[in-house]
């Protein structure tokens, strides 16, 4: 089950469940859509996947299974992650 992180890892903008704002990799990494697709060109910074819309959960489902509360703020390198955005942005995921 996702834990639906409360927050962007690299600038800390709060996301919310109900955030439209929110990507995530295959391994739950938590970004919001600025930086994502504008910063990380795509390209998780930590496992070199891709992003995709984190999904809202339902309103029901949120009181039986809540969010996490626990803020991850890890800032990435930049310039380290623009070589690995330079090297991977242009392959199509499942070829990474």
């Amino acid at each position: 089950m996702l834990q639906i992180k409360p927050n962007c890892e690299h600038c800390n903008k709060d996301l919310p469940n109900k955030s439209n704002e929110a990507m995530i990799c295959s391994f739950e990494c938590t970004y919001c859509k600025s930086c994502a697709i504008e910063i990380f060109e795509n390209v998780c910074p930590s496992c070199f996947g891709n992003f995709v819309p984190r999904p809202i959960r339902p309103s029901k489902m949120i009181e039986k299974y809540p969010a996490s509360t626990k803020k991850v703020y890890k800032p990435k390198d930049l310039e380290l992650a623009k070589i690995k955005s330079e090297k991977y942005k242009n392959c199509n995921p499942q070829n990474r």
